[in-house]
């Protein structure tokens, strides 16, 4: 049962007696977690790259009390949605497995390609897109002896003692074929390489999806193609695959798709035939092969043939697999060697730099510098710098873009170039699922010293953020009212209903994009805009329900929805992918804000309390909601930062406990040890642990603050973009040690659960005291509280 509002509003004893008694509660939990003994024998020391393994993620969690009530019947719970192939950071291309037959349906609602769980190999492929090869074209498949047309795929069991990933590399046995698959890539083309066992009838199945397109085989070499559908719109439909050997037969097959279900000969297959088109359009390609003999494929997507061809020979001019596999390792070990971790154990380091390493999957490449690619307006264009597709702002804009500034300043500033020319194409700047929320990534990068034109990007913010026609939905209601209503549907509004305009959590979302735009306007003294933005950033309280004490949807006549329950998940309606108790917090621009609209810090802390220590038992189901903590999901974006919030209230301790916790649970706590809470959101959930697990977080990724943890490790040392080096010592760490005592910063005493950019960006040495109880006299004075928009609250 749901606590009343009246259990809010307590007297100063009942919070304070509430408060020592979660203090306690707290304290135990973090000792009685199941965690792992810090090794204290000598060992070896791996390399970051050695650390890092892709098939974490790629698992689903499997404890109950951690998944929540999800997933519905008939369905699989969301996992990382991950993907274990063959990859560069950022790059175009992947050389993928696919073990899910995303023909016939996406179980999870995403076409990720690969599901740790399931026990044959449906395919590969060596394409690119957003979905890490889910969507890729075409599909790739070594068979020996019979093979049937897809989406009936010749599925092969495979040996998960001998499957193997490591950054740029993915490698596999077939057990039904006896054959063995290696994958390596480049920034554009991908390398593949598959060793059969004796046979005549040793052959590679070439096809595209469902919508087709057209295949041809030229000459004894080579095959190529183009997609019906845009699975890679600006990196182009073509592909050109090329083989180290020549087969010795050949044919081509499409299905016929106006007789579905009809089992033999429902499919046109021809030897010897060279060129087909239709669904499901596709090559075999037939070896006679000894015991060991390898056939390598290599291939590659453009614009057009020659396209393709092109980046093909540039990238890979000859067969030499090693080579490319070697380059890959050297790409992720120049990448992944920036941050150097000692103390934890093996299964956290573990953790950290498979985290880490998924931190890269996005945004993704579409272009290398002279390579041309299709515009957002259908234009053909030669790239004049690296461009990169879409950010996924809902997602990674949160969290993963903060890290790339960190890390990456180069990469950032071809990003913003990349989506600020999106915007002149387009005439408004990309948005992501509800939200509108790129100006995260540009204040936050220009806050961090990151060169950039940035006046010139505050036209296209200014109109995402001022033009109903434009991306914003229900901009008009919003500017007029001050919030988004949601339309009560007719009959039960419960969960598991999806529909509506997500009102409240969209009104919330665009408060937070507004708190940004107005410092963005100051910057360049635009004092007009930035008092209208400044003034629309509290819009977030016109949803806010004092006589409950939650954020709630509202009606056209702006009255209350009911019935309102703040565990339910409301998919669409009211909130978006979330419950009420997960919405509540969506307030980073001004937290010290929320803290007033709760009664002020005691009940603010109470609050908080009871949406960790609440059981999550909802009558409906959130597929996304995963990962849980009380009512907290870690498995999905609206309340990541929920965990940090402590920091504004004077209890830092409980976010060092909590911190702690997740990163303990949530990430590799299932059989496999690859086990993810909900979906990675290329990149979101990872980069979470990440900087968790480093000891900070940027609560809201538009401003320069960090929020402090508790560091799952003894020393972190950080390679800045800028070759300076930021430093996290925690002297006394443990798994039981997790409470900072005291810190200083480069010398000096620190008192403050955060800092700032400018603390650490010329290079800084932040030392952390730990131990096994809370401080309550560090970091909890009200002026030790992060910056709010509404300044702080005493």
């Amino acid at each position: 049962m749901t606590p009343g509002p009246a259990a809010d509003r307590r007297t100063g004893a009942d919070a304070r007696g509430s408060h020592r008694r979660w203090v306690v509660t707290a304290a135990i939990v973090a000792l009685s977690l199941p965690v792992h003994a810090q090794t204290t024998a000598p060992t070896i020391a791996k390399a970051p790259i050695d650390e890092a393994n892709p098939l974490v993620g790629t698992a689903p969690l499997d404890r109950p009390e951690l998944i929540g009530n999800a997933p519905p019947p008939g369905e699989p719970v969301y996992s990382g949605i991950t993907s274990a192939g063959a990859r560069l950071p950022h790059s175009a291309t992947e050389a993928a497995p696919v073990n899910v037959n995303l023909d016939l349906s996406y179980p999870n609602g995403v076409p990720a390609p690969y599901n740790y769980p399931n026990p044959t190999m449906i395919g590969f492929t060596g394409g690119g897109g957003p979905s890490y090869g889910g969507r890729a074209q075409p599909m790739i498949m070594p068979v020996v002896g019979d093979w049937t047309v897809p989406p009936a795929y010749s599925q092969a069991y495979y040996d998960k003692n001998r499957e193997i990933a490591s950054p740029g590399y993915y490698s596999v046995f077939l057990n039904t074929f006896h054959t063995q698959v290696e994958l390596t890539a480049t920034r554009s083309a991908s390398l593949m390489q598959f060793t059969y066992p004796a046979s005549e009838r040793s052959s590679l199945i070439v096809n595209l999806r469902r919508a087709g397109g057209e295949v041809e085989v030229v000459g004894d070499h080579t095959v190529r193609g183009i997609a019906q559908e845009d699975s890679d719109r600006e990196r182009g439909r073509y592909f050109v695959a090329e083989f180290s050997r020549p087969f010795a037969r050949f044919g081509t097959f499409r299905g016929l798709t106006d007789r579905p279900g009809w089992g033999i000969g429902d499919a046109d297959v021809e030897a010897g035939r060279r060129t087909v088109s239709g669904a499901f359009a596709g090559s075999y390609l037939t070896f006679a092969t000894r015991q060991g003999d390898k056939v390598l494929m290599r291939i590659a997507h453009g614009t057009s043939y020659a396209d393709a061809a092109a980046r093909l020979h540039a990238e890979l001019p000859n067969w030499n697999f090693d080579a490319v596999h070697q380059a890959a390792r050297g790409s992720w070990t120049a990448l992944l060697d920036k941050v150097q971790v000692t103390g934890g154990t093996a299964k956290q380091r573990m953790l950290f730099y498979s985290t880490l390493f998924q931190s890269f999957g996005s945004p993704r490449l579409v272009a290398a510098k002279g390579e041309t690619f299709t515009d957002r307006n259908g234009k053909l264009r030669t790239a004049s710098y690296d461009r990169y597709g879409p950010v996924p702002f809902w997602d990674t804009g949160r969290n993963q873009i903060v890290l790339l500034q960190l890390m990456e300043p180069a990469v950032i500033q071809d990003v913003m170039r990349s989506e600020l020319d999106m915007a002149r194409e387009r005439g408004y700047m990309n948005t992501s699922f509800h939200g509108d929320n790129a100006v995260f990534l540009y204040l936050g990068a220009w806050k961090r010293g990151i060169a950039f034109d940035y006046p010139a990007v505050y036209e296209y913010l200014r109109r995402n953020a001022t033009d109903p026609k434009g991306p914003r939905g229900y901009l008009a209601e919003y500017q007029r009212q001050g919030w988004i209503s949601d339309e009560v549907p007719a009959g039960n509004p419960s969960p598991p209903y999806a529909g509506g305009k997500a009102g409240a959590a969209t009104t919330l979302e665009y408060a937070w994009d507004d708190a940004a735009m107005a410092e963005y306007a100051e910057r360049l003294g635009k004092i007009d805009d930035a008092r209208l933005f400044r003034a629309r950033a509290a819009n977030y309280r016109n949803v806010f329900d004092k006589s409950i004490g939650f954020v709630r949807g509202r009606t056209a006549d702006g009255k209350w929805i009911a019935p309102f329950d703040p565990q339910e998940p409301y998919y669409n309606f009211m909130m978006k992918e979330a419950s009420g108790w997960s919405t509540l917090w969506l307030v980073p621009q001004d937290v010290a804000g929320l803290e007033t609209l709760l009664g002020g810090r005691a009940r603010f802390n109470a609050k908080l309390d009871r949406f960790f220590a609440t059981p999550y038992n909802p009558k409906g189901i959130c597929r996304d909601c995963t990962g849980m903590v009380g009512q907290y999901v870690q498995g999905n974006q609206p309340d990541q930062h929920a965990a940090y919030l402590y920091a504004w209230s004077g209890q830092p301790w409980k976010t060092q406990a909590l911190t702690r916790r997740i990163l303990d649970t949530l990430y590799g706590s299932d059989f496999s040890g690859y086990g993810y809470p909900g979906m990675d959101d290329q990149g979101a959930t990872s980069s979470w642990y990440t900087m968790s697990a480093m000891g900070f977080y940027p609560v809201d990724p538009s401003s320069d603050v960090y929020v402090l943890g508790s560091p799952l490790f003894d020393r972190v040392r950080l390679a800045l973009g800028n070759g300076k080096t930021f430093e996290i010592v925690a002297r006394g760490n443990s798994p039981t040690n997790v409470y900072i005592q005291s810190a200083t910063l480069n010398g000096r005493p620190w008192t403050q659960p955060w800092f700032r950019h400018a603390d650490i960006a010329n290079g800084a040495t932040l030392e952390l005291v730990m131990g096994a109880k809370p401080n309550p006299a560090w970091g909890s004075a009200p002026g030790d509280a992060p910056p709010s928009l509404s300044g702080s609250v005493h």
